[in-house]
C-alpha cells in the first residue's frame, strides 16, 4: 500500500488530521484527465500523530473523498444575463471579462463598487492573496467572508476584552479542566472530535463537571451534569446573574482583578441588578439551577468555557462574548492549563482567514484598516504607494446586499461559499443578487443554489487538489498538500486572484510561483504580532507536522496558551471588563408571531450540503429537513409527529414535517439550516431569519426570529402541486 498522505479534514474548525492512502489504481501522479481519480482510488483514516484529533474522525471526514468528483465545475462558463444558458469559454476570455469589468466599475462607480465575498473554506494562501488584490491593489476594503456569519462576534469580543483576536486556550485544556461550561454550541454534533476528547476526560473523572446552556436538549446537553435550557437571547442575563452570586459568595479574585484588569467598577455596578430571582425569571430557569451553575464554577480550580454560533449569531454577539469572558476575569480563570474562554470556530480555516485579514475591517496579522500605522505597515510590505489602503472599513456581506439594492455595487465576486442558502432574509438577498450587473462565482461544484445568480462561473480547485495551510480552533497550523490532479481546467483560488492582479498591472505584487511563496510572504506580516508565524513554513510543516502559533522565527516550539504571564496586548497590559445589560432578542415573539425559531447544524451535514449532499451515506442519515416542536405547543396546534406545518416570519415562509420532542423548550422551534432549494422544496431556514446584526461585529442574529405556525391539514401532495401551479400562473398573469 502507498505511503499515507497527511492532510487536514476540510470541514469544521476542529481541524482533524487525516491520512489519505492512495490505492493501487490511484492516478495521483498522472496528467489531469477531465474527471480524474475516482473516490475508490483513496482510503481515508484519522491521523494518530495529529495532536488535535489523535486519530479520531467523524462521518464527514471519513467520507470526504466520496464527493470530490461529483458534480464538479470543470470549465469557465459565461452568460450575458441570468435568463440565458451558460456557455463554455476559455480562461483567457474569463480573465479578460473580470479585468474589463473591474476597470469599468472603477471608472463609473469608483473602487468601492467592487465587492468580493470569500470563505472559511479558503486556504490561508487564498485568503492572503485576495486581501492583497482587493484591499491593497484595488484600494477597497470590500472583502468579507462567510466567517462574518460565523465567528466575527468572537473576534470582536476577544479584541475588546483581551486586546487581540486569537483563542487563548488549546485542546489539551479539554483534558485538564475541572468544569467545562458550554454555551451556544452543540459540540457533540458540530465539533464532535473536540467534544469526544473532553467526554473521555469527563467519564474518567467523576469530579469533572459539564454545564451546557442551550434552549434545546441536544446530544451535548444529554451528557451534561447540569443543563440550563434558557430562553433564547438571555445569555447576558445568565452570565451577569452568575457573576452576582460569585461576587456575593467571595469566589471572585480581588488581587487578580486589581493587578490584571480594568473597568471592574462599571461591571460591578451592572451585576448588582441581577439578583438570583430576577435572573432566573428572565432566563426561564429556576433559582436552584442558577445557583448550581454558579456553585460548579466557584468550586472548580480550572474552568473552561466553550461557545460557537449560539453566542456569536446574535444582535448582542459581542456583548455576549464579553459577558462570558467577564466570568473568567472575575474569578482569574484565564492564562493557565484547563481554563479560559475558548471560541470553537465553525469552519476549517476561519482562523486562517482572521490571521490573513479576511474580514472587511481587518488587515493581515491581526491588524485593522482604521489604524494609520497598520495601513502603513501593510502598504510597505506590499510595495504600494502610501494611501493605497483605504482607512474606512469595507462593506460587510449584508452591506453588499444593500449596495446591490441601491446600485452602488457594480461587481460581486463570490468564492467558495453558497450565500443563496446561508444569508439571512433570503428572499431579499436573492432579489438583490438578481439585480447585480456582474456576478462572478468561483466554486468547485455545479450546480449550487448561488450559481443560478451568476454571470461568470470559474472552476476552482478544492481540498486535495491544491496545496496550502489551514489553522484550527486551537491556533494549530496544518499543511494540506495537493495529492490529486484538478479536474478539467480548475485552478487554485490564490492563482486566480494573482492572475487578475497581474493583468491589472500589479506584476511585482503577484510574482508568486507557488503557494509556499505566498505563505512565506504572508507570515512576515505576522512578525511580533499575537499570531506570529514567522517560525512556520511549508517546508517545516512538511517535516515536523502541525505547529501552533505564536511561533516566532528561531523558536523550536509553538505556544499552547496565550496570556500565561497575565499580560494582555492592550495599551495598559490589562484585560478589560465589559459592562452590559441584556437587550434581549432583536425580534421578540408577539401575538402575531408567537414562537422563537432557532437554527443549527446536524452531525453529518456541512453548511449548505455543497459537499455532504452528494454523499449517499450522509443523505441516508438525514433524508429530509424537519422542525422540532415541544409537545405542549404541538398539542395546542393539534399537530402530530410527521405532519406538515408551514412556518411564517415577517420575511418569508417554509414548510417542514413536525418532529414533536421534549428536547426543545416550549415556545421555541428548531430547524436545521442545511437545506437549500436544490435539496428540498420550501425548506430554507434563512427564508425566515432577519439581518439585524451586532453593532460591533456586524454578525446577523441568525439564531432567533419570531415566527408563526400554520398546520397543513387536508392538502394532499397533489393538492399542493396544483396550488403551486395556480400560484405560478397567477404571478405570470400579474407580471403581464
Amino acid at each position: 500500500m502507498s505511503t499515507p498522505i497527511k492532510t487536514l479534514c476540510p470541514y469544521c474548525g476542529v481541524g482533524c488530521g487525516l491520512e489519505v492512502i492512495p490505492t493501487d489504481n490511484s492516478q495521483s501522479s498522472s496528467p489531469a484527465p477531465p474527471l480524474p481519480c475516482s473516490p475508490a482510488s483513496y482510503k481515508v483514516r484519522g491521523d494518530r500523530s495529529h495532536p488535535s484529533s489523535q486519530g479520531m474522525v467523524c462521518v464527514k471526514g471519513a467520507t470526504v473523498v466520496e464527493a470530490i468528483d461529483r458534480d464538479r465545475l470543470l470549465y469557465p462558463m459565461w452568460r450575458e444575463s441570468l435568463d440565458q444558458e451558460f456557455q463554455r469559454i476559455s480562461w483567457e476570455e474569463a480573465f479578460q471579462k473580470i479585468v474589463d469589468r473591474i476597470r469599468l466599475v472603477q471608472g463609473a462607480i469608483g473602487r468601492d463598487g467592487i465587492c468580493v465575498y470569500g470563505s472559511g473554506q479558503f486556504l490561508t494562501e487564498d485568503y492572503y492573496t485576495a486581501q492583497k488584490l482587493v484591499k491593497g491593489c484595488l484600494g477597497t476594503n470590500n472583502f468579507d467572508a462567510n466567517s462574518r456569519l460565523c465567528m466575527s462576534s468572537a473576534v470582536s469580543g476577544y479584541v475588546q476584552s483581551l486586546g487581540s483576536d486569537g483563542p487563548p486556550c488549546c485542546y489539551d485544556d479539554l483534558e485538564l479542566t475541572d468544569c467545562a461550561f458550554i454555551v451556544g454550541s452543540n459540540a457533540a454534533e458540530c465539533h464532535p472530535i473536540a467534544f469526544n476528547r473532553f467526554r473521555k476526560h469527563h467519564k474518567r473523572n467523576p469530579n469533572v463537571k459539564l454545564i451546557v446552556v442551550d434552549p434545546r436538549r441536544t446530544e451535548t446537553a444529554e451528557a451534561a451534569d447540569l443543563h440550563l435550557p434558557i430562553r433564547p437571547g438571555t445569555d447576558i442575563d445568565l452570565f451577569n446573574g452568575m457573576a452576582y452570586l460569585l461576587k456575593q459568595w467571595g469566589a471572585d479574585q480581588p488581587k487578580f482583578i486589581d493587578r490584571h484588569t480594568s473597568s471592574f467598577a462599571e461591571f460591578e455596578e451592572v451585576i448588582q441588578h441581577y439578583s438570583p430571582q430576577v435572573t432566573a425569571d428572565r432566563c426561564g430557569i429556576t433559582v436552584e439551577q442558577l445557583e448550581q451553575a454558579a456553585r460548579m464554577w466557584a468550586e472548580s480550580d480550572q474552568v473552561l468555557s466553550l461557545w460557537s454560533m449560539g453566542m456569536n449569531q446574535s444582535s448582542e454577539g459581542t456583548a455576549k462574548v464579553r459577558s462570558l469572558i467577564n466570568l473568567h476575569l472575575l474569578t482569574g480563570q484565564i492564562g493557565k492549563p484547563g481554563a479560559g474562554p475558548f471560541s470553537l470556530t465553525g469552519q476549517p480555516n476561519a482562523m486562517g482567514g482572521r490571521e490573513a485579514g479576511g474580514l472587511s475591517h481587518l488587515l493581515p496579522g491581526y491588524r485593522f484598516v482604521k489604524s494609520d500605522w497598520h495601513r502603513v505597515e501593510v502598504e510597505r510590505a506590499w510595495k504600494l504607494p502610501a494611501g493605497s489602503i483605504s482607512p474606512d472599513p469595507g462593506r460587510t456581506v449584508w452591506d453588499m446586499i444593500t449596495g446591490l439594492e441601491t446600485g452602488d455595487v457594480g461587481l460581486v465576486w463570490i468564492a467558495a461559499t453558497n450565500p443563496i442558502v446561508s444569508l439571512p432574509d433570503l428572499e431579499r438577498s436573492k432579489a438583490a443578487l438578481r439585480r447585480s450587473p456582474f456576478t462572478v462565482y468561483q466554486e468547485a461544484y455545479y450546480p449550487t443554489e448561488t450559481a443560478a445568480y451568476a454571470h461568470l462561473l470559474l472552476p476552482a480547485c478544492q481540498w486535495s487538489e491544491k496545496t496550502g495551510t489551514m489553522t484550527n480552533s486551537e491556533r494549530r497550523v496544518t499543511l494540506c498538500p495537493a495529492f490529486r490532479p484538478a479536474p478539467g481546467e480548475a485552478k487554485p483560488d490564490w492563482e486566480i486572484f494573482a492572475e487578475v492582479g497581474r493583468r491589472l498591472g500589479f506584476t511585482e505584487q503577484f510574482a508568486f510561483q507557488s503557494a509556499a511563496e505566498v505563505h512565506a510572504e504572508f507570515v512576515q506580516l505576522t512578525r511580533d504580532r499575537v499570531c506570529d508565524m514567522t517560525g512556520i513554513s511549508h517546508d517545516r510543516l512538511q517535516r515536523s507536522g502541525p505547529l501552533q502559533y505564536p511561533l516566532a522565527e528561531g523558536q523550536s516550539n509553538g505556544t499552547p496558551r496565550l496570556y500565561t504571564d497575565l499580560r494582555f496586548p492592550t495599551p495598559d497590559g490589562r484585560a478589560r471588563f465589559g459592562a452590559y445589560y441584556s437587550r434581549g432578542l432583536a425580534e421578540p415573539p408577539d401575538e402575531d408571531f408567537p414562537y422563537v425559531l432557532t437554527t443549527g447544524r446536524l452531525y453529518g451535514h456541512w453548511h449548505t450540503q455543497t459537499r455532504t449532499g452528494r454523499i449517499e451515506k450522509i443523505r441516508q442519515m438525514y433524508p429530509n429537513p424537519f422542525i422540532e416542536i415541544h409537545p405542549r405547543d404541538a398539542a395546542q396546534l393539534e399537530v402530530n409527529e410527521g405532519e406538515w406545518v408551514e412556518i411564517r416570519s415577517r420575511r418569508g415562509m417554509a414548510r417542514f414535517p413536525a418532529k414533536v420532542t421534549r428536547a426543545i423548550a416550549p415556545g421555541t422551534l428548531f430547524v436545521p439550516m442545511h437545506w437549500g432549494e436544490l435539496w428540498a422544496d420550501q425548506a430554507e431556514a434563512n427564508a425566515l431569519t432577519h439581518p439585524t446584526a451586532c453593532p460591533d461585529s456586524k454578525q446577523p442574529e441568525l439564531k432567533a426570529c419570531a415566527v408563526q405556525i400554520i398546520p397543513i391539514r387536508q392538502e394532499s401532495q397533489s393538492d399542493q402541486a396544483l396550488s403551486e401551479v395556480v400560484t405560478e400562473a397567477l404571478l405570470q398573469l400579474a407580471e403581464n
